[in-house]
């Protein structure tokens, strides 16, 4: 599947507003952003599999665990468009799936681990 930039950023707008309002500010100075493929080097470091992908990662400190500690990078959500755009077969799967992924790494910055994401259906 192909959409531009554009579209692609469009939808990913959509996706974080459907965060609750009382959740954005806390969400103030996590910038997201769209890089084309994960590298192959934090592939191996993380552990996936040769044969599954990656369409999130949320870099930093949850809040959960205080605040930002002497060397620690800022927080980041960073978005995958290559692996989405190859497993999405229309733009409402697309949409569907860049929402799951916001929410899900949004999560992560709240503290939410991947255990608790699968019991509640977004792992």
């Amino acid at each position: 599947m192909h959409v531009s930039d554009r579209t692609f950023r469009r939808l990913v707008e959509e996706a974080l507003a459907l965060v609750p309002a009382e959740f954005r500010p806390h969400l103030a100075g996590v910038p997201v952003v769209v890089e084309d493929w994960a590298p192959d080097a934090l592939l191996d470091e993380l552990g996936v599999p040769e044969d599954e992908t990656l369409y999130g990662l949320y870099s930093g400190r949850p809040l959960t665990e205080g605040g930002p500690q002497t060397g620690d990078l800022p927080p980041r959500i960073t978005l995958y468009k290559g692996p989405l755009l190859e497993d999405c077969h229309d733009e409402t799967e697309l949409r569907e799936e860049i929402a799951t992924t916001v929410i899900h790494e949004i999560a992560h910055h709240f503290g939410i681990g991947e255990d608790r994401l699968e019991e509640l259906g977004w792992g």
